[in-house]
């Protein structure tokens, strides 16, 4: 009898400890928390870079690399304070929005809305990921830290507030660049062209617009459960309203070129329009043509002839600007 309980016992399958799936359970959310923080969606913040481009070329000496390590080194703690304020909105826009996300055919797979991810540990980490932002930024200057303050409460106005105002939504995306811009420039103490504001603001405004169309599109009659405010636009509107900011950005980048005071002043950088030009009308292309505007900061990585032409735009401007400074 002994025998036969010890043998029923040793077929029992093994339970795993206690501290073993304790241990699971924390990687498990942990995996869950860095795909909620959105890394992809950190190629935004790159915008931070755009002054060190276009506004230092003075000061490019590859020979001395003490004239622009430090002010790389000072756009590189923009860039991780940029990243860590926006994936802290990230946050709580998943914790706002977790109903609505839930009857979203994509959103509702996102860890908040899916529950991979409890709200506890969410909320505990918007508040590090601002935090964080905040104490970056003091190094930069109080310029700095105004903007990407201001940058922070604009991120908590549009997710609690200017989402369901109709084109006030997607001007408030188009601020958020612009306000990344702008902290590029104090970060390292140089001023920065108005132009360069501006086609920030467009080139992102015609990201914001698109995807609204996208949302529209996707949802359909679903549309105004998931985002009041969409039940406002209709598509032949958007695609006017996309037509009308791709021409002004066209527009803004040539005159930019060719009056920017920091800019070689033969007009070279008129070299880099047709790379503009080009990259506009693809991006249309895959909107409109392939239906993918949903997720701009993909097509970046995911277009092999769109990534090709943000790479040699890159080149050309920096060539320009390393010939002629």
């Amino acid at each position: 009898m002994t025998s036969s309980l010890s043998e029923a016992e040793g077929k029992r399958p093994a339970v795993p400890c206690a501290p073993a799936a304790a241990a699971a359970s924390r990687l498990q959310t942990i995996a869950a928390l860095l795909l909620a923080l959105r890394p992809k969606q950190f190629v935004k913040n790159g915008v931070v870079f755009a002054p060190l481009v276009f506004t230092v070329r003075l000061a490019w000496r590859p020979l001395y690399p003490d004239t622009w390590l430090p002010l790389l080194g000072r756009s590189l703690l923009a860039f991780t304070a940029f990243c860590a304020v926006s994936a802290a909105g990230y946050l709580v826009n998943d914790l706002r929005d977790i109903e609505a996300d839930r009857l979203h055919p994509r959103k509702r797979l996102r860890p908040i809305a899916s529950g991979a991810l409890a709200a506890r540990p969410a909320v505990y980490a918007a508040l590090a990921g601002y935090a964080a932002g905040l104490l970056a930024g003091v190094p930069l200057g109080w310029r700095f830290e105004a903007t990407i303050t201001g940058y922070g409460l604009l991120v908590l106005a549009y997710t609690f507030v200017l989402k369901q105002a109709v084109i006030l939504d997607v001007l408030a995306i188009a601020s958020g660049f612009a306000l990344r811009a702008m902290g590029g420039a104090f970060a390292i103490a140089v001023p920065v062209s108005p132009w360069l504001y501006l086609c920030t603001v467009l080139g992102a405004l015609l990201l914001a617009v698109n995807k609204r169309r996208h949302e529209l599109l996707l949802l359909d009659a679903e549309a105004v459960h998931h985002r009041p405010a969409l039940a406002a636009y209709s598509v032949p509107l958007l695609d006017q309203m996309s037509s009308t900011v791709a021409a002004a950005t066209v527009i803004a980048y040539s005159l930019y070129t060719f009056t920017a005071e920091n800019l070689p002043t033969n007009h070279a950088m008129m070299v880099t329009v047709p790379f503009v030009l080009y990259g506009i009308f693809r991006y249309l292309f895959l909107v409109y043509r392939r239906d993918e505007g949903g997720s701009p900061e993909d097509l970046l990585v995911r277009d092999l002839p769109l990534l090709a032409c943000v790479a040699l735009w890159l080149i050309t401007a920096a060539a320009v600007l390393a010939i002629y400074r």
